[in-house]
């Protein structure tokens, strides 16, 4: 897992915490797990896992609408365009002069309004996750409990280093998708505690789309916004 990077979002507000309340049963009601239920689970888990692994490295590209929501409910919206290996796209609106892109090697993020970039390899990112999910979804990731049983959520982070921060993705059961499973959404939590959503919708597979699509122009040298 590697270090928490934010996509752009307006400015981050402060939010309330929702609390939490756990009732602990008498030592007496607490029956032991059967080992054999326990390897059974763990089994079944890690099947669930490797399901999720081969249904992100299946798709070979992949068009969405996205919109992102910070922790103070901001959202802004835009187009997301995935390739493999390691290549993708975050083009938003109009209103909001950014971009996000990696190019199979970095991950870059341009800042048109104040002419910045920043750029960090691709393991250094929780898009890793998507861009890479052998290393980090089939390494870090764990389970989470859903209600839904047509809901998979992975929880993506590196025990060892929390300052890296978390990702977790949700997928949705759809015959249609590559390996049967359509990434839904992810949520992204910084070690600051910050909060970024993003939901997909209307995915497009299979698409012809040119590595040109990864690249970006300098707003250092130029003001135009990439086309």
């Amino acid at each position: 897992m590697s270090q928490m990077i934010r996509l752009p979002t307006q400015r981050p507000l402060t939010a309330a915490l929702a609390g939490a309340l756990a009732l602990a049963l008498p030592a007496s009601l607490v029956l032991p797990v059967a080992p054999a239920a326990s390897q059974q689970r763990a089994a079944a888990q890690g099947a669930q896992l490797d399901r999720v692994v081969e249904a992100l490295r299946a798709i070979s590209t992949m068009r969405a609408n996205f919109t992102q929501t910070d922790r103070a409910g901001s959202t802004v919206g835009g187009t997301l365009t995935l390739k493999r290996p390691g290549r993708i796209r975050f083009e938003y609106t109009s209103d909001v002069n950014m971009l996000v892109v990696a190019d199979g090697r970095s991950l870059t993020l341009v800042d048109y309004d104040v002419r910045q970039v920043q750029r960090w390899p691709i393991s250094n990112s929780p898009l890793g996750a998507l861009l890479d999910p052998r290393r980090d979804v089939k390494r870090y990731g764990r389970l989470m409990q859903t209600a839904n049983p047509g809901v998979t959520s992975v929880e993506v982070k590196d025990p060892g280093k929390p300052e890296y921060g978390t990702i977790t993705l949700v997928f949705v059961d759809n015959p249609s998708a590559p390996g049967g499973l359509e990434l839904s959404s992810w949520v992204a939590l910084d070690a600051q505690n910050t909060r970024t959503t993003v939901r997909l919708a209307n995915h497009r597979y299979g698409l012809s789309v040119p590595d040109s699509a990864f690249t970006y122009r300098d707003p250092r040298r130029t003001t135009r916004r990439p086309g």
